[in-house]
Parts: structure tokens; C-alpha cells; sequence
């Protein structure tokens, strides 16, 4: 198996590693701190989610049930992270935009954008029975996502612009 040719390579990792000699492996982190007085702009999507609805047996064009799913989902998210100011859902996607002197994660772009996605993929799967009672999730989904500056209200509206016309365009209204 690679993982025992992988653990032979690397050794014993019994070691604790704070405060140790191997510390300095922190220094490969990379750093990726958003600029400051930035908006910053959290967007999520679901992976494969024509197929994943095709398989759960979602109503086209809009389903009800899962739309107020991801609703649930995004609300649950504000609520937890209250640096949150606004989001806004169409289809399988989500945008989450935090404050613009938001300090959360020390503006650790990745920190913030694993944290957001996990911890709405998680509700998913938690709320899934309230919304479907009768139909058994097959899968967990899957959601990616990324974080986009904005350094201006102007270009912060015309983000949102842009993703409220995308769903005018592909009907999710």
C-alpha cells in the first residue's frame, strides 16, 4: 500500500511538534493574508450537483425542498460567522461576503474558504432529513469554492449584479 512505502520514507512521526525541532516546517505555509480594507467575497458551488440532483430526484427547474435546503444551509452559516454582512444563493451556489475590516482567520484565504464550504457542506448533509424525510441521501455533495477581493462598494455591487443576472440567464429565480 503507498501509505506504508510513504511512512517507511518519512519514519516515526511520534514526535510532538510544538516548541520541537520540527517547527520549522511552518515556514513552507504559504502565506495567503487578503490585502486589507478589502471586501472580501466567498463564493461556494456545488460539484456535479446536474448529476447529484438527477440521482436525488430534484424538480426542474427549481426544487423547492432543495433550494430551501441551501437557503438553511447559508443561514446557518451567518449565523456562525457573524463577520458575514450579506450572501446571496441561486441554484448550487452561495456568495458570502465579510465585513471589510473583517479580522476573522487573520484574512487567511484559504483558512476562511475551507472553513465557510465545510462547514455549509456539513449542514447539508446535517439538514438533508428535514427537507427530504422520504428520499435517503445516495452521497454526500460536494461544494468548491474561492474568495475574491473587492476593494470598492462599486465593484462589490457589480459582483452581485453579475451573479444575480447569471441566474436571471439560466432561469434559477
Amino acid at each position: 500500500m503507498e501509505w506504508r512505502r510513504t511512512l517507511s520514507i518519512i519514519g516515526n512521526l511520534g514526535y510532538r511538534m510544538a516548541k520541537s525541532k520540527f517547527e520549522y516546517v511552518k515556514k513552507f505555509e504559504q502565506n495567503d493574508s487578503c490585502l486589507p480594507n478589502t471586501w472580501l467575497a466567498v463564493r461556494l458551488d456545488g460539484r456535479c450537483f446536474h448529476k447529484f440532483s438527477e440521482e436525488h430526484g430534484f424538480h426542474k427547474p427549481n426544487d423547492d425542498q432543495a433550494l430551501g435546503l441551501m437557503n438553511e444551509c447559508a443561514e446557518r452559516v451567518m449565523r456562525e460567522y457573524p463577520d458575514i454582512v450579506i450572501s446571496y444563493g441561486q441554484s448550487d451556489e452561495y456568495s458570502f461576503v465579510l465585513k471589510r475590516n473583517t479580522t476573522l482567520f487573520s484574512r487567511r484565504a484559504s483558512k476562511i474558504m475551507t472553513t465557510l464550504v465545510s462547514y455549509f457542506a456539513a449542514s447539508y448533509v446535517f439538514r438533508w432529513p428535514q427537507f427530504f424525510p422520504t428520499t435517503p441521501l445516495k452521497y454526500p455533495p460536494a461544494f468548491d469554492g474561492r474568495v475574491v477581493l473587492y476593494p470598492s462598494v462599486k465593484n462589490l455591487r457589480d459582483y452581485l449584479s453579475w451573479r444575480q443576472a447569471d441566474c436571471e440567464c439560466t432561469g434559477c429565480f
